[in-house]
């Protein structure tokens, strides 16, 4: 009895003892569809009628374009320190979040349209849509179907693969108000996913968005754009417009259609020659514009103030007048008659 007593005592501390090392053990995250709850904190506020109204107004390109060039440039988030505003933080902190996360949650929530990526050229019409929950299906991405918005688990939003945007410009001078001006036009990203069996990295286009669709919603989007400074003194909207990125060159919009290692060769010097010479262009055509000129220009004659004629007086020279004899103190005593 007394064995079978321990026994079964042994057995009891054991399963207590069990018990509390696995409530002291953090909880595994179960990889299970979102909720609702989830799907209210992946979701994007709509816009005001306000906002709306001044993106329409903001998205109106001038009439009066005389002269313009488009660009496109690939912006690599891992080489520059400027483009890191764009990637950090890769998964969403508090108010914060990178640049394909926002993109993530719109498309999600159906607020913005996403184009195939063409290998000629980006296309923007109803034939050309993406279906986003091709997307989803294509990066094994868990998701839940609500209306026409999707509901994905932030912890499954790949921002941390997608290093690489591909950025389309616009640089145009506009006649009616006789500036020069850099717009960006279209945005793509690049997801770039490392092979753990053979450590390649394999690059691929995902779809073409419309800036002018992210514009209102990046305006509301802060960011950190120096490790000086962290105060959120900036929004995406605000990094775009003073274009402070940097990427190469990679194509021009040319007759022929072809990219810019199309047309020069694949040899790094060459490209770099071309892409320095692009760059030299738009800087040139910039500086023609207008005319500094340091030198001192004089005064004309017409501007100055008549000068004073200067006449000469006649003085008429009055005659020295002799000198008065000083009268002496001393006085002579006068001699009389009688001595006379």
């Amino acid at each position: 009895m007394k064995r079978i007593y321990y026994i079964s005592l042994a057995v009891a501390l054991v399963t207590l003892a069990q018990s509390a090392w696995a409530q002291e053990q953090p909880r595994r995250a179960t990889r299970q569809r979102p909720s609702e709850a989830a799907a209210e904190a992946s979701s994007v506020a709509n816009l005001t009628e306000r906002a709306k109204i001044k993106h329409e107004q903001e998205s109106k390109k001038p009439a009066h374009i005389v002269w313009e060039r488009i660009i496109y440039r690939m912006v690599d988030l891992m080489k520059e320190e400027s483009n890191a505003a764009l990637y950090y933080p890769v998964q969403p902190m508090a108010d914060r979040q990178n640049l394909f996360t926002l993109v993530f949650k719109l498309l999600s929530d159906g607020k913005i349209t996403a184009y195939n990526y063409l290998e000629g050229g980006e296309v923007f019409t109803e034939a050309q849509k993406k279906d986003f929950e091709e997307v989803l299906k294509k990066l094994q991405i868990l998701y839940t179907k609500q209306g026409n918005s999707f509901v994905v688990d932030e912890r499954d939003i790949p921002g941390q693969e997608i290093t690489q945007y591909m950025i389309k410009e616009g640089y145009y001078f506009d006649q009616a108000t006789g500036t020069f001006q850099t717009e960006v036009l279209a945005i793509c990203p690049i997801l770039v996913r490392e092979d753990f069996y053979y450590g390649n990295a394999t690059k691929e286009a995902l779809f073409w968005l419309q800036y002018d669709d992210l514009r209102p919603y990046l305006s509301r989007e802060m960011i950190m754009t120096s490790n000086y400074n962290n105060a959120l003194t900036y929004t995406m909207e605000d990094y775009f417009r003073k274009t402070l990125y940097q990427g190469e060159i990679v194509k021009t919009v040319n007759m022929m259609g072809k990219s810019l290692a199309g047309q020069v060769g694949n040899d790094p010097e060459a490209l770099k020659h071309a892409q320095d010479s692009i760059e030299a262009q738009l800087k040139g055509f910039n500086q023609q514009l207008w005319i500094f000129n340091d030198t001192i220009v004089a005064p004309q004659e017409a501007t100055k103030k008549p000068a004073k004629t200067v006449t000469a007086k006649t003085e008429t020279v009055k005659p020295a007048k002799a000198p008065k004899p000083k009268s002496s103190t001393k006085t002579e005593p006068t001699r009389s008659v009688r001595r006379n």
